[in-house]
C-alpha cells in the first residue's frame, strides 16, 4: 500500500468553475480506480487558484489475478470420430498459445464446447494511473477549452507543470503535454520559485509552508472565520452568500481578510443596489447590523499578506466609491419624477411582439389582480380592491428606471422605494417587491394579500400569453420560466390557504386579453385547455420534491381537483390513507371495482334495490355503505377528507366478505345490475377523496 499524489499546475483557474472541477477529478478518478479493481483507503482532491491535485492513500500496487473462461467450438466440430483435434480445436488453442491437449470441456445448457481457463495477471496501479488521470482531465466538465501556443493539448487554462508521484519517486508520464515531475510552485507572490516534493504525503504541509492552501473547504473556513471575527468587531453580520464564498474561495491561494469603509451618505440608496455591486463587482462582503440594515463597512479578501494593509484597505476603498456613487446618482436621478411617471415609457416596451406592451400587460394585471381581491375579499380578507388596482398599474414601472436599468435584478424593489418616497400606500408599495415572490424553488411567499394578487396576477398573465402564441416549453427549454411560475401559483394558491379556483383565474387571465378591439387569443378554448393541463402536470413536480409517492399523485390527479388548497388536503388525506392496515387491501378492492364496472356492457344505476339484495354479504355491504354515506356527506362539506377516508376503511371487511361469498356476474340479468349498482356506490364513495385504485400498496 502506498501514496499517490498527483497535481497539474495552471494558469489562474476560472474561479466559478474550480469547485465544480474539483469535484468532478476526485469523482472520475474514483470511478475508474473502482472500475480498475485498484484499492485505496481514501482520496482526497485539492483546488486552488492555480492547482489541481489529487492524494489518494493505501492504494493496491496492482490489480488483482483474474481467472477469465475462454469458450471455443462445440466437443462436435472439435474432436473428429476417432477423438483427435479438429483444425478449428487446433486454431482456437493456436489463438491462446497453448497444445490442444490442453483444452478441457465446458458444460452449458446449450450442450458441451471445448475451453481453456487462463489466468490474467493484474496490471501495476503505476501502469494504469497515467492514463487514469488523463481520461479525468479529458472528462471534466469544461465548457470551452483551450491550447497554449503550438501546442495541441487542451484545457481550460494553460498547464504549466505536472506532477505524479507514488510515495517519494517520480512515475514517469507525459500528461497533457507536460512530463510528470516532483517539482511544484508556491503562491505567486510570496513562494514563486519550484520546490521539490520529498513524499507524496508532505504535499499539503508543503504547500502550507509556500503559504497555499490547497484544500479548498479548509480556505474557505478560514475565510469564513476572519470575515466573523471582523465582523464581530463592529457589532455587525456579514452577508455571506454560498455562490459569492466559492468564488472567493477559489480566487485566493492565501486567504486574509481586512475590513474597509465607505462614506454613510450612500446608505440613503437602496441597500439592494449597493449590495448587489459590491458583490458581484467587487466580491465583497456587506455587513448588516442586526436588524438586516446595511452598514457602511465591506470586508474583501487578498491574496497577499501585506507589510501595510492598510494601503490596501485605502485602495479597496477608492475602488469601490465610484461604483457606489453611480448607485446613488441613478437613484436620484430617478426621483426627479414620480413613480406613476415612469409608465408613460412602458406604453413603448414590448413585453412580447404578439402580446403587446408592457403597460398593457400592467392594465391586464391590474385587472386580473383586481378579480382575485375581490374573491379574497369574499373570503374575508383585509384587501382594498382599489388599491389593488393601483398597485397593478404600478407593478411594472420601475422597470423604465434608471436603477433598474443598470441593476435588472432589483426590479420591483426600486419599485418599492419609490413608491414610499412618493407616498403611495404602503400596501401598494411592499407589493411592488413581493410580485416576484417566490423567486426559485423553496423561496419565501408573498406576505401582503396585495403582493398575493400581483404574484398571482403576473404569472398566470404570462402563462396564458405564452401558451396562446403557441411557445409553451418544450423539453428542457423554458425562456419565459413557465414551469417555476406555474408551481409559484400552486404554492399561494396552497401555501396561503386560498380556497380559489384554478379554472376562474385562468378564464379571467383569458379575458383580460380580450379589448375593444377584439383578443390577441385566436384560440381561447385551447389556450384555456393547454394552461390548465399545463399547471395540472406540475403538481407532480412539486409534491415529488416533498417526498410524496408518484401514485398518491395519480390518484388524486385521476378525480381533476381544480382548487390547487383542495389538491393538497386530498394529499395529505391519502398519504394518512396510506399509512392505514386496511390500505392495501382497500386499494386492491378498488381496482377490481373499477375494472368490474369498466367491462360492464350496460349502464349501471345510480340507485341500489334493496329487495334485489338476497345474499347477506351483499346485504352488509350495502348497509355500511349507507351508514359511510351519511358519516361521509358532512365531512366532505368540511373538506375533512382525512376523516372520509378513516371511515371509508370501515369497508374493508364487506367488500372482502362480498368478494368471497357474492358472485357479481350472475345469471339474473336483475341481480347482475343490482350488485353493479352496489359496487358503483362504494366506487363513488372513495372517488369524493381521490382515486384509491392508482396506489400500489
Amino acid at each position: 500500500m502506498s501514496t499517490i499524489l498527483f497535481e497539474l499546475g495552471c494558469e489562474e483557474l476560472p474561479p466559478k468553475s474550480l469547485k465544480p472541477l474539483r469535484d468532478a477529478l476526485q469523482a472520475s478518478i474514483a470511478e475508474q480506480l473502482t472500475a480498475a479493481d485498484i484499492t485505496f483507503d481514501s482520496i482526497k482532491a485539492f483546488a486552488a487558484p492555480r492547482r489541481l491535485a489529487i492524494q489518494i492513500q493505501g492504494i493496491s500496487d496492482k490489480q488483482p489475478d483474474r481467472t477469465e473462461q475462454k469458450r471455443g467450438p462445440a466437443i462436435k466440430a472439435a474432436f473428429d470420430a476417432e477423438g483427435n483435434p479438429t483444425r478449428a480445436a487446433m486454431g482456437f488453442a493456436k489463438g491462446l498459445g497453448i497444445e490442444a491437449s490442453e483444452l478441457t470441456t465446458i458444460n452449458t445448457d446449450k450442450g458441451d464446447y471445448v475451453g481453456f481457463e487462463q489466468t490474467i495477471r493484474g496490471q501495476a496501479t503505476t501502469e494504469l494511473l497515467p492514463a487514469i488521470f488523463q481520461t479525468a482531465l479529458d472528462n471534466l466538465p469544461i465548457a470551452k477549452r483551450m491550447r497554449s501556443g503550438a501546442s495541441r493539448n487542451e484545457f481550460v487554462r494553460p498547464v504549466q507543470w505536472a506532477v505524479l508521484m507514488q510515495d517519494d519517486t517520480v512515475i514517469d508520464a507525459t500528461i497533457q503535454g507536460h512530463q510528470t515531475g516532483t517539482q511544484t510552485r508556491g503562491h505567486r507572490f510570496h513562494s514563486p520559485d519550484y520546490h521539490n516534493i520529498a513524499h507524496a504525503n508532505d504535499y499539503e504541509k508543503l504547500l502550507d509552508g509556500l503559504k497555499v492552501v490547497a484544500d479548498f473547504d479548509k480556505r474557505q473556513m478560514l475565510i469564513k472565520n476572519q470575515v466573523k471575527a471582523l465582523a464581530d468587531e463592529v457589532n455587525s453580520d456579514a452577508i455571506v452568500p454560498q455562490d459569492l464564498l466559492d468564488e472567493v474561495t477559489a480566487l485566493v491561494d492565501f486567504p486574509i481578510a481586512l475590513r474597509a469603509s465607505f462614506e454613510a451618505r450612500f446608505l440613503q440608496v437602496p441597500q439592494e443596489a449597493l449590495i448587489s455591486t459590491m458583490q458581484a463587482d467587487q466580491k465583497y462582503f456587506c455587513l448588516t447590523d442586526k436588524t438586516g440594515k446595511l452598514q457602511p463597512y465591506f470586508i474583501f479578501i487578498t491574496n497577499i499578506e501585506s507589510k501595510d494593509p492598510n494601503q490596501i484597505i485605502e485602495g479597496n476603498e477608492k475602488v469601490v466609491r465610484p461604483r457606489l456613487a453611480d448607485a446613488e446618482f441613478f437613484f436620484l436621478q430617478d426621483q426627479k419624477q414620480p413613480l406613476f411617471a415612469l409608465t408613460e415609457s412602458l406604453k413603448n416596451r414590448v413585453f412580447q411582439d404578439k402580446l403587446g406592451t408592457i403597460w398593457e400587460k400592467s392594465e391586464r394585471i391590474a385587472k386580473l389582480a383586481a378579480f382575485i381581491a375581490t374573491l379574497m375579499q369574499q373570503q374575508g380578507h383585509d384587501i382594498n380592491v382599489d388599491e389593488t388596482v393601483r398597485a397593478g398599474i404600478l407593478s411594472k414601472a420601475d422597470l423604465a428606471s434608471s436603477l433598474v436599468g443598470e441593476y435588472p435584478e432589483l426590479q420591483g424593489i426600486a419599485g418599492t422605494y419609490y413608491a414610499r418616497l412618493n407616498d403611495e400606500p404602503e400596501a401598494v408599495a411592499a407589493s411592488l417587491e413581493e410580485q416576484y415572490l417566490p423567486k426559485f424553488s423553496g423561496d419565501v411567499l408573498p406576505q401582503t394579500p396585495i403582493g398575493i394578487c400581483l404574484a398571482l396576477a403576473d404569472r398566470l398573465d404570462t402563462l396564458v400569453g405564452i401558451f396562446a402564441i403557441d411557445q409553451a416549453p418544450t423539453g428542457s427549454k423554458d425562456p419565459f420560466s413557465l414551469r417555476r411560475s406555474a408551481i409559484g401559483i400552486l404554492r399561494i394558491l396552497i401555501e396561503k390557504q386560498l380556497p380559489i379556483n384554478l379554472v376562474a383565474l385562468v378564464e379571467q387571465a383569458i379575458k383580460g386579453y380580450s379589448d375593444a378591439e377584439g383578443s390577441k387569443i385566436a384560440k381561447m378554448g385551447d389556450t384555456f385547455t393547454q394552461v390548465m393541463a399545463f399547471l395540472n402536470s406540475r403538481y407532480r413536480a412539486m409534491y415529488t420534491e416533498q417526498g410524496v409517492s408518484v401514485d398518491t399523485i395519480q390518484a388524486v390527479q385521476a378525480i381533476n381537483p381544480h382548487m390547487p388548497l383542495d389538491f393538497d388536503q386530498r394529499i395529505r388525506a391519502v398519504q394518512a390513507f396510506s399509512e392505514l392496515s386496511q390500505a392495501s387491501m382497500l386499494a386492491d378492492s378498488n381496482k377490481r371495482v373499477a375494472n368490474i364496472l369498466a367491462k360492464s356492457e350496460v349502464s349501471v344505476a345510480d340507485t341500489v334495490d334493496e329487495a334485489l339484495l338476497s345474499e347477506s354479504a351483499e346485504q352488509n355491504l350495502y348497509a355500511n355503505v349507507q351508514q359511510a354515506q351519511t358519516v361521509v356527506q358532512p365531512l366532505l362539506e368540511q373538506a375533512d377528507y382525512t376523516q372520509v377516508l378513516q371511515t371509508l376503511a370501515s369497508l374493508d371487511e364487506p367488500l372482502t366478505q362480498f368478494f368471497d361469498q357474492v358472485m357479481v356476474n350472475s345469471e339474473d340479468a336483475a341481480l347482475k345490475n343490482n350488485r353493479l349498482a352496489l359496487l358503483k356506490q362504494v366506487r363513488a364513495l372513495f372517488l369524493t377523496v381521490a382515486d384509491i385504485s392508482e396506489l400500489q400498496l
